[in-house]
This record gives C-alpha cells, sequence and structure tokens, in this order.
C-alpha cells in the first residue's frame, strides 16, 4: 500500500460580521497536509455504512493518527466529508463522501 496520495485536511473558520457593510466576511480555511493512501470504498463498505450503493465514497488511511481539529478533507480538488473514523494501534482510516461546493 502505498502513502503517495496528498491530502489536506481542512479546518473552516467563519468570517466575522461587518457591521459598517453588514454583510460577513468570507470564510478562512486553514490545510494541513498530510500523505495517504486513497482508494475507491469497496461495495461491501458502502452497503453497510450508508445502506445503499452511495456513488463517490472513498477510503483514506494514514500511516499516523492525526489528532488536529479539522471540518473537512480535499483530495485534489475534490472535498470530503468524513462519514466514519476508525483508529488502530498505528493507522487511522476515514472512510469520506464528496461534499457538494457552491459555486
Amino acid at each position: 500500500m502505498r502513502f503517495d496520495t496528498p491530502i489536506y485536511f481542512q479546518h473552516i473558520t467563519p468570517g466575522a460580521y461587518n457591521p459598517d457593510t453588514g454583510d460577513y466576511e468570507q470564510d478562512t480555511i486553514k490545510e494541513v497536509k498530510r500523505d495517504a493512501s486513497v482508494t475507491d470504498s469497496g461495495d461491501e463498505t458502502k452497503m453497510q455504512l450508508y445502506g445503499s450503493i452511495k456513488e463517490n465514497s472513498v477510503t483514506i488511511r494514514l500511516q499516523n493518527h492525526y489528532e488536529k481539529p479539522f471540518d473537512r478533507i480535499r483530495v485534489g480538488d475534490t472535498v470530503y466529508h468524513v462519514d466514519k473514523e476508525r483508529k488502530l494501534r498505528t493507522k487511522h482510516t476515514f472512510i469520506a463522501s464528496e461534499v457538494q461546493q457552491n459555486v
């Protein structure tokens, strides 16, 4: 198993309210890069977790635990929400589904 795919743990800080304009500022996204093994989740895993074959679901494996708080994970240009996470003795596994971006 190769841990050669760069992934980015994203922590989102909501924009503050600006009383002068009456609008909220842009959200701030901080990213932390890690190398991981990213594969498509198997059909059996999808059936157990979601109850159906859900498209665009991936399994992300890290060699070490990731302890910092995060909101979502970005792989390339695709953003994922973590549906399930599992910590083994030294490894950390996430099953994540794709998040639709507002453009």
